[in-house]
């Protein structure tokens, strides 16, 4: 049987109170019934007085005297112990629970930050315990110390990834004029135009990169500045293709959040169904609709190659790929991170599950607009 903390210290110090009354509860009983069998032999020896039945009275007085104290002494005894008790106990279980609460304000912090969709959300949060400086506290204020260290950690890496995104595009930005002047004259050999075609998609390739970096970086916080955006307008403006064919059922679903990351969400789930598919006869299905349990559910399905369900869930860590040959392609692998990332900072999540036919089912699950 699982006992709380609260339940085994009352247990605990109940019992402790109970077995030291019931001992001195028996030691009184003998010290009570030994002083009575004196004082009774005492009166006895002095006092002998026979009675109608030959036994002297006194005698016969005192063991029934002495019988009745025992027997009063043991019963009240008993029934003031089952009382003082049971007080003692109920009020182990208040003075228990009043000290453990600053164990339980500690939990729910850890909680809070624990079920927070992004990963650093919540690491500003503190438990600031007051009181005394005993170990409790010195526990509360280590763990702010933690969490000021974490938060102070997540920070620093996100402005880390901005800088070096902002510093890494003005060199491919100059790049790309150079290589495009340089293709512009006429006279540029065959072999220079192909040479300067292949550096200008890998410096696009490098943009997009950084622009993936930079958005996962935003998105990864949590978004502070919220608008009414429906899904399904959204939906109707992105999902489009002209290599594979794409079909939408748009229906109402309203959230609050960044119109711009949401945007990028449903993006990149439409490009991602389109880049990894079949060559011949694909297809992109995306659905939009609001669900009795109070939240949206956007919903993406493609066809494309076949991928074991055990792959799944590394498709959205960054830079991961599915297969060799998607080390070439034109993704970033950052399309899926950035999906997590979008959802969990609109308090919602994304989980996904390949399909025996091939391709992947795709769902963002985010709260519904009041």
């Amino acid at each position: 049987m699982n006992l709380t903390v609260r339940a085994r210290l009352t247990l605990v110090y109940g019992g402790l109170f109970v077995l030291a009354a019931l001992v001195l509860l028996g030691v009184t009983y003998v010290l009570v019934g030994r002083d009575t069998v004196t004082a009774g032999s005492m009166e006895a020896a002095s006092q002998a007085v026979i009675g109608p039945d030959g036994q002297p009275a006194i005698r016969t007085l005192l063991r029934d005297t002495r019988e009745d104290t025992m027997h009063a002494l043991l019963t009240q005894g008993a029934i003031a112990l089952a009382v003082v008790s049971v007080a003692t106990i109920a009020l182990g279980w208040l003075i228990a629970g009043r000290m453990l609460q600053p164990l339980h304000q500690i939990t729910a912090t850890a909680r809070r930050i624990a079920e927070s969709p992004a990963a650093d959300r919540g690491l500003h949060e503190r438990i600031g315990l007051k009181g005394a400086d005993d170990e409790v506290k010195q526990l509360a204020d280590t763990f702010d110390l933690m969490l000021s260290r974490l938060d102070h950690s997540f920070d620093g890496q996100r402005r880390f990834i901005a800088s070096a995104s902002h510093e890494l595009r003005t060199p491919l930005t100059l790049n790309r004029t150079l290589l495009e002047v340089a293709l512009a004259p006429e006279t540029a050999s065959p072999e220079v135009r192909q040479l300067g075609s292949t550096l200008l998609a890998i410096n696009d390739r490098h943009s997009r990169l950084i622009d993936g970096l930079l958005l996962l970086a935003r998105s990864d916080r949590e978004v502070t500045e919220r608008a009414y955006v429906d899904l399904a307008d959204i939906v109707d403006h992105v999902a489009v293709s002209d290599s594979v064919k794409v079909v939408t059922e748009p229906y109402e679903a309203a959230v609050l959040g960044d119109s711009v990351l949401l945007e990028r969400l449903v993006q990149n789930l439409v490009e991602n169904g389109v880049r990894h598919n079949v060559p011949e006869n694909g297809w992109v299905k995306v659905t939009t609709l609001t669900r009795p349990d109070g939240w949206v559910e956007l919903r993406v399905s493609n066809s494309g190659p076949v991928i074991p369900r055990y792959e799944v869930p590394g498709l959205f860590e960054p830079f991961h790929r599915y297969r060799s040959e998607r080390l070439v392609s034109e993704g970033a692998g950052l399309g899926l991170s950035i999906v997590r990332a979008v959802a969990r900072a609109h308090g919602g999540d994304v989980r996904a599950d390949a399909r025996d036919d091939g391709g992947l089912d795709v769902a963002v699950l985010l709260p519904r607009a009041p």
